[in-house]
Order: C-alpha cells, then sequence, then structure tokens
C-alpha cells in the first residue's frame, strides 16, 4: 500500500458519514499506520544490525 492510498482514505466524503463507517476509516487509517511505523521500525533495526556486523 503506497502512500496514495493513505491520502484517498483520508479525503472528506462530501456527504455525511455514519458513526460506524467513520470509526470503521479511523481503524483503518490506524492500521495503515501502525503497518508504517513498523516498517520504519524495522529499517531502523536492520541498519544496526548491518553497522553492528560490519565492525565486527
Amino acid at each position: 500500500m503506497d502512500q496514495s492510498d493513505l491520502m484517498s482514505m483520508l479525503d472528506i466524503e462530501s456527504r455525511p458519514a455514519k458513526n460506524k463507517s467513520k470509526k470503521r476509516k479511523w481503524r483503518e487509517i490506524e492500521a495503515i499506520q501502525d503497518q508504517y511505523r513498523l516498517r520504519r521500525e524495522l529499517a531502523e533495526l536492520d541498519l544496526l544490525l548491518d553497522e553492528e556486523l560490519s565492525e565486527a
């Protein structure tokens, strides 16, 4: 999933949404943000591991 998908999910619809659909949308957005956060943390850990291996 790329950033354009994230931005399309953040777009506000012109018609009023029901509370359940709003909650569902925010849960989906939070899940996407968690995925990005996890990828970033794993990339940082991978970089740290690479540095430790090169020093050894």
